[in-house]
């Protein structure tokens, strides 16, 4: 966005910036009701309108959490679903029924008992796991840090390194959500998609930066991604038709390449099949939860060729997998890049110290 355009805008950014600082105070004072529960809630929410990492480092604080005994569950608003109100999701379900992100975490812990559910009011949410899944020892609540009706046991903010929110404006001159001065809820800070090689100078500076806007002592951390190897999609045919799923297939070899992506930001994928030798000969780029329509396949087969992979992301493979698209992907050679989080330094060591109610990590 250009300067002048900024400036032009930063009056209605004000008046936005005024209204929520009003309904954050009516929180702040309890004239708002923000409901607590006995189960723990552990938020992960950013400042910035979307692509700071926290499908990723949600799936982290999951997998810690069951390495440490507990029995966690994640709620979600389950954002672009064709469906509303509190629902489990549930084998029969779909990126279209609970939303990507959701049906994401549902496959990814597949077999672990972790609960997955959404709503678009988080308390309901809370009291349809806790009621049908009594066992929850902890809820993570995705994307709700503005979602103030529920009062987090630990409020974890995230900002990207590329866009912190410390350089950035609210809606609509920036991306922020609500003004900077949102970051003293947060009880720790994860300055996410960091290069390796940040050394600690660097981070010193941002830590200080972040320190002017959050309360005294939160702890900042940093972490990058670790990209695994790519998972073949493949049509198999059944009585009922085909089906895109994952599969075993031969691993791609470094050369022209196709991507195809609806998230909001594709340039750290961009970066890494570059530093693996991938041409990318084309990027079909759609809006973040981009629902797929068939036609969108139809200049990207004008640019493939069989035999170039076509990489997409883990969350972008939730909505690939819908009935009407089977037709559209038949003989494509699709792959995803498995994300997983990277803590740098000590900051893994330090995010698991804060966990609520953490328990003795079995030998």
């Amino acid at each position: 966005m250009g300067r002048l355009l900024v400036i032009l805008l930063l009056p209605f950014s004000w008046l936005y910036a005024g209204v929520m600082a009003v309904r954050n105070w009516l929180y702040d004072r309890g004239w708002k009701k923000s409901e607590a529960f006995a189960v723990p809630l552990l938020g992960v929410g950013n400042l910035r309108v979307g692509g700071t990492g926290k499908t990723p480092h949600v799936i982290w604080l999951v997998e810690e959490l069951l390495r440490q005994g507990h029995r966690p569950a994640i709620l979600s608003r389950g954002y672009g679903r064709q469906t509303t109100g509190p629902r489990l999701a549930g084998p029969a379900d779909s990126a279209a029924t609970v939303g990507d992100e959701p049906w994401q975490y549902f496959g990814h812990f597949a077999g672990q008992a972790v609960a997955v559910a959404v709503a678009e009011k988080r308390g309901l949410g809370v009291r349809l796991l806790v009621e049908t899944h009594p066992e929850i020892t902890i809820i993570v609540l995705d994307d709700a840090y503005q979602h103030r009706a529920v009062r987090p046991t630990l409020n974890v903010l995230l900002t990207e390194y590329a866009r912190p929110f410390y350089e950035d404006f609210v809606l609509p001159a920036g991306r922020l959500r609500e003004s900077r001065s949102g970051a003293r809820r947060a009880d720790v800070v994860i300055v996410t998609k960091c290069p390796v090689g940040l050394t600690e100078t660097a981070r010193e500076v941002i830590r200080q930066r972040i320190g002017r806007y959050s309360r005294a002592a939160v702890p900042v951390l940093f972490s990058g991604y670790d990209y695994g190897a790519p998972q073949a999609l493949v049509t198999l045919p059944e009585t009922n038709g085909n089906e895109v799923m994952p599969g075993a297939s031969p691993l791609p070899t470094p050369g022209p390449a196709l991507l195809l992506t609806g998230i909001a930001q594709s340039g750290p994928l961009r970066e890494y099949l570059d530093s693996q030798g991938y041409d990318l000969r084309y990027h079909a780029h759609f809006a973040d939860h981009h629902v797929f329509q068939p036609t969108d396949f139809v200049a990207l087969r004008q640019h493939w060729q069989p035999g170039w992979p076509i990489f997409t992301t883990e969350k972008d493979a939730t909505r690939l997998q819908a009935a009407e698209l089977r037709p559209a992907l038949a003989g494509l050679s699709i792959y995803t890049i498995p994300v997983r989080v990277a803590f740098l330094g000590t900051g893994a060591a330090a995010l698991r110290q804060m966990l609520p109610g953490k328990r003795a990590i079995a030998p």
